[in-house]
């Protein structure tokens, strides 16, 4: 008697774990997830971090929290080469940066800038022109108080 409840056991057993299989399809792949539809969210206040360097500009618009709302720098914008450093790269890649940003609603930005890069002020003024109203500029750019050991003096 225990080896048929062992036998009716295994075989429900298998039924259960054939049926997932069988609706997964023939090959035994996951069932694809249900497709979520994209959330249309309205920000109308956000912060605007432009990192300046000497070889990139990047712009990233976020929310409040910190979320990526859009982003965009001179490489992809493209420029390539020594040409992705100049104001003018920086000042395009603002401008395509504040065009995504006005699809979500956005009206006003608090601007962090980064970096000793020449696509500082160009960055800042581009988002202004593309509508956006810069409620105020903060320089956020690390400094080091005494920081690492600097390398050992070069002989030629």
């Amino acid at each position: 008697m225990a080896d048929e409840e062992i036998k009716e056991k295994a075989a429900t057993e298998k039924k259960a774990a054939g049926a997932p299989a069988a609706a997964a399809g023939a090959a035994g792949a996951p069932a694809p997830a249900p497709r979520r539809k994209k959330v249309r969210r309205n920000v109308p206040e956000g912060v605007a971090h432009v990192h300046a360097t000497f070889n990139n500009t990047i712009v990233t618009i976020t929310d409040q929290q910190g979320t990526v709302i859009a982003w965009s720098s001179a490489g992809s914008v493209g420029f390539k080469g020594s040409r992705k450093g100049t104001p003018f790269a920086a000042q395009m890649a603002a401008e395509a940066c504040a065009r995504k940003c006005s699809e979500v609603g956005m009206r006003a930005v608090v601007v962090h800038v980064k970096g000793p890069g020449g696509g500082r002020e160009s960055a800042v003024r581009a988002l202004q022109a593309a509508g956006l109203g810069v409620i105020s500029i903060k320089d956020v750019t690390p400094i080091p108080h005494n920081g690492c050991r600097p390398p050992k003096r070069r002989r030629v």
